[in-house]
């Protein structure tokens, strides 16, 4: 059971050349355009020359009964405690087990340092956090490169190793706006990325350059390499959610260093919160306490308009957030409204409000593809506003035209006092 992402590592480092098992499909979560593909054969290797077909979730009990499956792998992340057991309990009431498989099982060892950077949950400032890490560690001479989690949304085959070093190899392998968002800034400030799915060649590709590799982690899923240092990030404005999402909470409890990060913007009570359930499962992590302060290109213009807000798409879906960069800066900045896209919603992002409804008032920057984007472009075109505020950490205005002026939003990662990262990564190098 995955979401293109976790799912096909579990497969390739566990699964792919066993003789003890077959595996008789993917489930897909969480993304669009996943269901009815194969994971192709190229990939799959030995056993499967036709590769593995890729069915809803949807069908998971039928697929267990049809193919008379013995064991069933969860294998994506975000996903509450609960929710992980109805899976559960679906598997077993049709018969098969049901299974996670642990770091010790999917964590590759390099040859060269690793520090890993991950979070509880989508959209905790886990990205911002990479980048920090990146900059301190290059500061110090040290050759940098960030090994992203997988975002394959295209052909898998040519996805294989993706290495990225300019904003023309963004265009050259079609990246989503997904991809971008996380890509784009590394790129900003020198920094060379690999993604993909294959991510033993991948690691093998990047220490051959690097003195460290950074691994920049997605949703809250674990590392896919076994770090040298673990860092997650932690998010007091959903307070709580650290000890009750998967594997968020695994994170949690097996991190070297712990970042509190918004702590500008959130409440007391969730900081404490957040604090106290550090101090229950991982009292002996470093915690370091960060800020996101937000900058927009021109504040004075913002005051007094209807602002349509735009935010990172996967932290408003499965990751739940109700409001983002976008949204704090149009509230500080005296915005006189902020615009609720749904009446003008169109296409698949008229989809995604239904099937996330806790979006809420916001526009997610959803863009898996180009009939996607196209939805984008098209909402945004027909919402009346004044100023569109662009809370993403790309600057959309390379992919999107907007018709109504807009503004960046930008946020970054800043220390507040010791324990600091560059005191945490002093031994690394």
């Amino acid at each position: 059971m995955g979401a293109a992402g976790r799912d096909f590592h579990n497969f390739n480092v566990v699964y792919r050349g066993s003789t003890q098992e077959q595996v008789v499909c993917f489930t897909a979560a969480q993304i669009p355009n996943i269901a009815d593909r194969r994971y192709p054969p190229e990939l799959a290797g030995p056993g499967y020359p036709d590769g593995i077909p890729i069915q809803p979730e949807s069908r998971l009990t039928d697929l267990i009964r049809t193919h008379d499956v013995h064991e069933v792998v969860f294998a994506y992340s975000d996903v509450s405690h609960e929710q992980v057991m109805h899976h559960a309990s679906a598997a077993n009431a049709a018969g098969a087990g049901f299974r996670l498989l642990g770091p010790a099982a999917t964590m590759l060892k390099a040859r060269i340092p690793v520090v890993s950077v991950c979070a509880v949950r989508t959209g905790s400032g886990k990205s911002q956090t990479t980048r920090k890490v990146c900059q301190v560690l290059a500061g110090r001479g040290l050759r940098v490169v960030a090994v992203r989690h997988p975002m394959p949304y295209g052909d898998l085959v040519r996805q294989r190793l993706q290495r990225f070093a300019t904003f023309e190899d963004l265009d050259a392998q079609e990246c989503t706006i997904e991809e971008r968002e996380e890509y784009e800034p590394h790129l900003r400030r020198g920094t060379i990325v690999y993604a993909g799915v294959d991510y033993g060649a991948i690691l093998e590709r990047a220490q051959e350059e690097a003195d460290v590799v950074v691994w920049d982690g997605g949703n809250n899923d674990t590392p896919f390499y076994m770090p040298d240092v673990e860092i997650v990030v932690v998010d007091p404005h959903r307070a709580g959610h650290e000890v009750t999402y998967h594997p968020g909470e695994t994170n949690l409890r097996r991190a070297q260093v712990l970042v509190i990060n918004k702590i500008d913007s959130a409440t007391a009570e969730g900081i404490a919160t957040v604090k106290r359930n550090i101090k229950a499962l991982n009292p002996g992590a470093t915690v370091i306490e960060a800020r996101s302060p937000i900058t927009v290109e021109d504040p004075e213009a913002i005051r007094g308009k209807r602002v349509l807000a735009i935010e990172d798409g996967p932290t408003l879906t499965h990751g739940e957030m109700t409001y983002g960069a976008a949204v704090l800066a149009a509230r500080r900045n005296g915005a006189a409204q902020i615009v609720d896209p749904r009446p003008w919603a169109v296409g698949t992002i008229k989809e995604a409000f239904v099937t996330y409804p806790g979006i809420g008032t916001l526009l997610p920057a959803l863009g898996y593809g180009d009939r996607q984007i196209a939805d984008l472009q098209a909402t945004i075109d027909k919402v009346e506003c004044d100023l569109v505020l662009i809370g993403t950490p790309i600057d959309m205005r390379r992919l999107v035209k907007f018709r109504t002026p807009a503004q960046t939003v930008r946020y970054e990662l800043e220390e507040a006092g010791q324990p600091d990262l560059a005191s945490v990564l002093s031994r690394i190098g």
